[in-house]
């Protein structure tokens, strides 16, 4: 209820219309997002590519390893080296230190300065991880504003997620402590990017949470708006705060904390409904996966995630050439194609056989991506179909160059090579780290109408052998094509 001359701001609503269907909606929404939504600094301006150190090393570094990382990340092709959690406090796990921003001497005795500095000076932008709504009961801000906690709603007993509170932002006190402690710290260190993370639910219930989030809503402006040239990407145990409102102050958001590509398929296609991929974090990690134990290759991997703001999260010194050497490429690839695919008008679609079809598109040049689930025998053909060509122009496709391993073949390569080998022996092993073995690879010309009801993808694995025309691929085998006017 509001008193007298009390003051109640409700959300706003964004609506679209289109009589195009799903994709006229997406073209819409998306313009509005990358045109009006996001910070000015950050519309239409291209996004770098991130190498994010969590899933490599998660609490356990030091400065040395992080620029072992960095060094590597640059030779690849990587733009921007962001440093996630631990840098602070006694942060040696998820039980302690949230709202202690000092930097731990331990892990960077050069501090954030120094780290930045020196990623810099190997050719990398710096970018550094925060969670600044939230405390942990072992910290000393905690211990000395036990008050600044927010409390539930309903009375009870304070439950923790993750170990952790979340501060009270509906106080001011709590939100100058944030906005200081936060700008003090980017003010410090050559910093280029924030990810602002937030991982438990909220207490707050009705008015409460509608306080808090304007509260935040104000933390950001505070923090940011002086700070326009920083790249702010929102998370919340993932994609849990993708939202417009938070659009407004981060021009992109982490989809989610599960890189499994398999998930990230639906879960980058359903965002693509209402979001553009310039908004969208998507990083390429470790298989077998983390969360889910699948084992995916990594050119599917890196497909997926090239349909967004392309990043890497996995132990760079672990990888074999062959994988170095597909990271490389792929990278590559996104650079010559990065305004299409993070900017292009975006559209989905299926093939004969039920894969799904992601589409990029400019007045230059078209993207698309074919993405197969679960392998069966002997797969039928499929077509591409891309829409938006001009039906009497002649157009080139050609199939993004990717490698396959040796060893995944395992006793298959019996049936291909003159000798038997053991597909556990040293023979295989060091072929599957240094052969370079492509995936068939296709090339294309034909008309706009040809290509709009679809033009015939190079067969997939038969069971029928090596086949140096065809997709040698088995389970969540993916392609990457793209498209150009044939120039007369």
């Amino acid at each position: 209820q509001l008193a007298p001359g009390g003051r109640f701001e409700t959300p706003e609503a964004v609506m679209a219309w289109s009589d195009a269907g799903f994709g006229g909606v997406t073209d819409c929404f998306g313009r509005y997002v990358n045109e009006t939504l996001i910070p000015p600094y950050w519309r239409n301006r291209p996004r770098p590519i991130v190498y994010n150190s969590w899933e490599g090393c998660m609490f356990d570094f030091t400065e040395a390893k992080l620029l072992r990382l960095g060094k590597a990340a640059k030779q690849l092709g990587c733009e921007l080296f962001v440093l996630d959690d631990g840098w602070f406090g006694k942060r040696d796990s998820d039980t302690s230190s949230l709202g202690d921003y000092s930097v731990n001497p331990k892990k960077l005795p050069n501090g954030l300065k120094g780290l930045g500095e020196k990623l810099n000076a190997i050719g990398l932008q710096f970018g550094l991880w925060f969670e600044p709504e939230s405390v942990s009961s072992d910290s000393d801000l905690y211990r000395k504003h036990p008050d600044w906690a927010l409390h539930d709603s309903l009375g009870r007993e304070d439950l923790l997620g993750r170990h952790q509170l979340l501060l009270d932002l509906t106080k001011p006190d709590v939100r100058d402590y944030i906005v200081e402690s936060v700008g003090k710290v980017l003010d410090s260190a050559p910093i280029s990017y924030v990810k602002w993370d937030m991982n438990r639910h909220s207490c707050a219930l009705g008015a409460k949470q509608h306080e808090f989030v304007l509260g935040l809503y104000d933390v950001l402006r505070r923090i940011f708006e002086p700070r326009p040239e920083i790249l702010l990407e929102s998370c919340s145990s993932g994609g849990n705060r993708f939202d417009c409102g938070m659009l407004f102050f981060s021009p992109q958001i982490w989809c989610s904390d599960n890189t499994d590509p398999v998930e990230r398929l639906r879960i980058q296609q359903s965002l693509s409904y209402l979001y553009p991929p310039s908004c969208f974090g998507t990083h390429v990690s470790a298989s077998p996966h983390a969360q889910t134990l699948r084992a995916t290759p990594l050119s599917t991997r890196g497909n997926i995630s090239m349909f967004g703001c392309l990043g890497y999260e996995l132990d760079l010194t672990e990888l074999l050439p062959v994988e170095l050497t597909e990271i490389r490429a792929q990278i590559e690839f996104y650079k010559a194609h990065r305004r299409t695919l993070q900017y292009g008008r975006f559209t989905r679609d299926k093939t004969d056989s039920g894969g799904t079809i992601w589409q990029a598109q400019t007045e230059e040049e078209t993207v698309a991506g074919v993405f197969h689930g679960i392998q069966s025998a002997a797969p039928g053909y499929e077509r591409l179909r891309v829409a938006g060509l001009d039906a009497q122009t002649q157009y080139q496709l050609d199939s993004r160059p990717q490698l396959l391993r040796v060893g995944e073949f395992g006793s298959l390569l019996r049936h291909v090579l003159p000798v038997k080998l053991n597909p556990n022996g040293l023979a295989v092993q060091t072929a599957d780290s240094y052969y370079k073995m492509y995936d068939g690879q296709q090339t294309v010309t034909a008309s706009g109408a040809a290509y709009s009801a679809g033009i015939m993808l190079a067969p997939r694995f038969s069971g029928t052998g090596y086949n140096a025309d065809g997709r040698m691929q088995g389970d969540f085998g993916s392609n990457v094509y793209f498209v150009r006017e044939v120039q007369p």
